[in-house]
């Protein structure tokens, strides 16, 4: 539910006249409605309310607003790839829940990339020994730079690529819908298989997400395409981004052994994030772990723990939560939270790379040094 608060406390929350709020509201900088106990007064949003107030405090100034954008901040890079815009996430203007309900990875792909015809995701039978770092890492080592490359011919190695990491995480050869030979591959029913295509969507791509910003970083040297995603991938296994799922298993270890709330307890002592809940860019809850976990029967012991945690901290379960659900109610493999972010994430990767590369600039920020300099 929104969290909405009268007009009294927006205007002791952010320190202005009635006037400043209503010219705020007249602009749509903070959203309003009717309060339905009294029609005469109105209510308002206040996660807008927040929005204006830590713009307010960060001021104008340009030092400032750079350092702010490197954590949740104002936006860094332009792009018309996808967006979280008042709770929901777009790819390329569309609902990316909406897509995920009907389309492919193969759809979604097309759309990111700006492609007529479907990529087609054919995976190569691939060694048991090998994994996505070495797969990435024997092409970057092979692979020519993106620079002066056009758009289709990107998309065709990204096609390549994204179907080698698919084989990798356990698709099975040939050329079909990449859910469905992910499904044969986990030994998954049809009904599952259509779970997988959903989640597949659902993460293909997430603004400017860590993991994105450093393919598009390598990317704007003119690195190769496997090289780019080589760079996606390396920042996608740490546990506060992809590798959040192994970290949930872990809290959701120390919940079963102590209780939920004592081990909740336990990591927020320990200073450490809550993996799988919580989200600036969704305060009301991640619509996609909405999607993700309708329909299934939620683990009680992580249902358990998604109460404590809400009763302790008030935040919600996310996709990384969402991808654990699955894994236990739907049989999946352990680490099937991680490939299913990586075969998805990946066709984002690629998108990124495709758009940095037409704009054709260097992304080269500059540190704010703050140690000792000689007089």
């Amino acid at each position: 539910m929104t969290n909405l608060i009268d007009r009294d406390t927006a205007l002791l929350r952010l320190g202005i006249k009635a006037q400043t709020l209503y010219a705020y509201a007249s602009r749509g900088r903070i959203r309003m409605q009717p309060d339905p106990a009294d029609s005469r007064r109105s209510l308002y949003n206040a996660d807008d309310i927040v929005e204006v107030s830590v713009r307010k405090a960060r001021g104008r100034k340009p030092a400032t607003i750079a350092a702010s954008s490197m954590n949740w901040g104002e936006p860094a890079i332009q792009t018309s790839l996808s967006a979280v815009h008042r709770g929901k996430l777009y790819y390329c203007g569309q609902d990316a829940v909406g897509l995920a309900h009907s389309s492919t990875l193969e759809e979604a792909a097309a759309l990111l990339w700006d492609v007529r015809r479907l990529p087609i995701f054919s995976g190569d039978a691939i060694e048991a020994s090998q994994d996505a770092f070495l797969v990435l890492a024997t092409h970057a080592s092979q692979g020519q730079p993106i620079l002066g490359r056009s758009g289709n011919h990107l998309a065709h190695d990204a096609a390549m690529i994204v179907g080698k990491l698919a084989s990798v995480c356990g698709a099975v050869d040939g050329s079909g819908p990449i859910h469905e030979r992910l499904a044969i591959g986990w030994n998954c029913n049809a009904q599952i298989a259509d779970r997988l295509r959903q989640a597949l969507v659902a993460m293909a791509d997430h603004d400017l997400n860590a993991s994105t910003f450093a393919a598009r970083v390598a990317a704007s040297t003119g690195a190769s395409l496997p090289a780019c995603l080589l760079a996606g991938l390396c920042a996608l296994s740490g546990p506060r981004h992809g590798g959040a799922g192994e970290a949930l298993r872990s809290l959701a270890a120390d919940a079963r052994r102590q209780g939920a709330k004592k081990a909740v307890r336990q990591w927020l002592e320990r200073d450490r994030m809550l993996p799988g809940f919580g989200h600036n860019l969704y305060p009301d809850g991640d619509p996609r772990a909405g999607l993700m976990l309708a329909g299934i029967k939620v683990p009680d012991d992580l249902l358990a723990l998604a109460a404590s945690v809400f009763d302790l901290t008030g935040l919600l379960p996310n996709c990384d939560y969402a991808l654990a659900v699955m894994v236990d109610a739907l049989g999946l493999p352990e680490d099937g939270p991680f490939r299913i972010f990586l075969i998805a994430r990946a066709v984002g990767w690629c998108a990124h790379v495709m758009e940095q590369n037409q704009k054709g600039t260097l992304i080269r920020p500059r540190g704010h040094y703050d140690g000792a300099l000689p007089d």
